[in-house]
């Protein structure tokens, strides 16, 4: 793939594909907070429509992160107007963050206004850049930057809907704001999928963005390890209420190898792997969104998950297990490896028995949640989650890990 180049204003050149800027990292810390958030937003709304709920501002999140990723994967961030442009980013996330506790309350403007401010304004950003050519252009780099300036014309004209959804919803009240911001968030999944087509002029294929892969992988791997991060401060500080006693001790120390579990089936040997393999790909773009931008969604899912269950059990390790226990600390596991999986079957190749095997084991041991206390059920779950990296080492024996 030709290098966009250095000559283009905004864009990284050869020496700064595939890094990950100290700004990106710093960016990254405003989404501690709203991972934070859609936890406890969880913990307290642990119904069918606080699910729903959550899950809808999750997906915003997601979206705003990745579409962020992706553009910086092609964008310096170590030139001031893309510096300054993260910035602004940073300033409308941390305002959607501390607003998620009250985004079906009194601040659903301030969430949606955020959201529609973050999309557009990054897409708006992106074209004014693209439509300024640099000094010494080559042709390839003028056909590669266009190319780009014709894909964000497709992407701006799909955020503009969604947007104005997002800020109806946020202006709405109860049952419509839900139903408005669903429809947006469907809207703007499958306007991906699609190519992010409009009439007459067409969709774009993943090899219509070329993107440096290890960059794309490094900033997914980076989120997984915000998530993980949150889940064990989530650990300690539930752990540092509750008395000092044995049975709280234990529960914490099995939630701390829980999430230690989940880091090490990511971390051990696949996203390393998986780095490799697309740098190499000659087709970056189509793994970097299914892989990348999609299946790392659940899996980020799945953590916020345990990390309810996680504090439900450190909070009564002891007596009666009750449903909202029982799903989260076997659900979260098991859609953390159902994503896992997905992950892997998308960058590999391939079908990963062993997280298919345990994502069934986690679902038999639901009738066995109630006969059980809560510390006992998370045990079994992380022993399950770490029967799949015995699994895994056992198998690397005899085969290359992309199949494992």
């Amino acid at each position: 793939m030709a290098d966009v180049g250095d000559s283009v204003r905004g864009l990284r050149g050869a020496a700064g594909r595939g890094r990950v800027t100290f700004v990106e990292l710093f960016f990254d810390l405003i989404y501690v907070l709203a991972v934070t958030q859609l936890t406890h937003l969880l913990l307290t709304h642990l119904t069918p429509l606080g699910v729903v709920q959550t899950l809808l501002l999750l997906l915003a999140l997601w979206w705003a992160w990745v579409d962020t990723s992706w553009v910086t994967n092609w964008f310096d961030p170590n030139q001031l107007g893309v510096r300054l442009m993260l910035v602004g980013l940073m300033l409308l996330s941390l305002i959607l963050s501390a607003s998620l506790p009250e985004a079906y309350g009194k601040r659903g403007i301030w969430v949606a206004g955020a959201y529609a401010a973050i999309q557009v304004g990054r897409s708006v950003f992106v074209l004014l850049s693209l439509s300024r050519p640099g000094a010494d252009e080559s042709a390839e780099q003028k056909r590669q930057r266009l190319g780009l300036r014709v894909n964000f014309q497709r992407l701006l004209a799909w955020k503009a809907v969604t947007s104005a959804l997002w800020v109806a919803g946020g202006l709405s009240h109860g049952g419509t704001r839900l139903v408005l911001w669903a429809v947006a968030v469907v809207i703007e999944y499958f306007a991906a999928m699609s190519g992010f087509w409009i009439p007459r002029v067409g969709r774009s294929t993943p090899s219509d963005w070329p993107i440096s892969g290890r960059h794309l992988a490094e900033r997914g791997q980076l989120f997984i390890l915000i998530a993980l991060g949150e889940s064990i401060l989530i650990t300690g500080s539930v752990f540092g209420d509750r008395p000092a006693g044995a049975p709280h001790l234990f529960a914490f120390v099995v939630s701390f190898l829980g999430s230690v579990a989940l880091w090490w089936l990511y971390f051990d040997r696949s996203a390393e792997a998986a780095s490799e393999v697309i740098d190499r790909s000659e087709d970056p773009g189509r793994i970097g969104r299914s892989a990348y931008t999609y299946f790392q969604l659940p899996m980020v899912a799945g953590i916020i998950v345990e990390a309810v269950g996680d504090e439900l059990v450190i909070a009564h390790p002891d007596g009666h297990t009750g449903t909202a226990t029982i799903v989260t600390v076997l659900g979260g596991p098991a859609l953390f490896l159902a994503g896992h999986a997905l992950f892997k079957h998308s960058v590999f190749g391939g079908v990963s028995k062993p997280r298919l095997v345990a994502v069934g084991v986690l679902a038999a041991l639901v009738p066995v949640g109630p006969v059980v206390s809560p510390v006992v059920l998370a045990v079994l779950a992380t022993l399950v989650v770490a029967g799949v990296g015995v699994w895994d080492a056992t198998l690397l024996r005899h085969r290359a890990p992309a199949t494992t």
